[in-house]
């Protein structure tokens, strides 16, 4: 299969052909089960390492424009989608298409999403190009309620991905951080350093 889209970021036999992008794609709607956001799709894949970022968008955009993707009418504020008869069949050709290491991975992917879906009902990490880098806006809610926002800047898209993908590990702990610094809550502070810690 010829390469078509651009390898920044793409781990050692990951995705460079779109087609086997939406192929991924698909595979995951489908493992999964369940009407999904394209940001949480998009990050799964990314986590991974599995194809790049903005090509990944692209296939996406792709699937949902053929009609292989259709956007849940019953979902929630945010924007999710379902695979559609067609996606399905898109799907089965994983088998014979993707090496064993990206379905490995991607069946991974398939098992974080479930809990990513969750997180991102409540938070959200989205990367923006800029002229001179790019910037991760973050979100953390409670609710109907916005908790805090913030926008990080990075300089390669590589380490934007980092941002977004440690951000999504832990958001309560990124506010519960920011929190007590501004209020000046020492205990509150070390209690959220040792969580850190603990954590790298």
């Amino acid at each position: 299969m010829a390469f078509d889209t651009f390898d920044e970021g793409i781990i050692p036999g990951g995705l460079r052909s779109k087609n086997e992008i939406k192929v991924l794609i698909c595979y995951l709607f489908h493992t999964v089960n369940d009407s999904l956001s394209k940001n949480i799709v998009v990050a799964a894949i990314q986590n991974e390492s599995l194809a790049n970022y903005f090509e990944t968008l692209s296939a996406f955009d792709d699937l949902v424009q053929n009609e292989n993707l259709r956007e849940c009418e019953n979902c929630s504020k945010d924007k999710t989608y379902i695979l559609t008869e067609n996606g399905k069949m898109i799907a089965n050709q994983l088998e014979t298409t993707l090496s064993y290491t990206v379905k490995d991975k991607a069946y991974v992917c398939a098992t974080k999403l479930l809990s990513q879906k969750q997180t991102e009902k409540n938070n959200s990490a989205e990367i923006l190009k800029t002229e001179v880098g790019y910037d991760i806006e973050c979100k953390i809610s409670g609710g109907d309620i916005e908790l805090l926002k913030f926008t990080i800047y990075a300089p390669t898209l590589e380490q934007a991905i980092l941002i977004r993908k440690n951000f999504y590990k832990n958001p309560t702990l990124i506010y519960n951080t920011v929190l007590s610094l501004v209020t000046n809550d020492k205990a509150s502070v070390n209690d959220a350093l040792e969580q850190l810690n603990k954590r790298l």
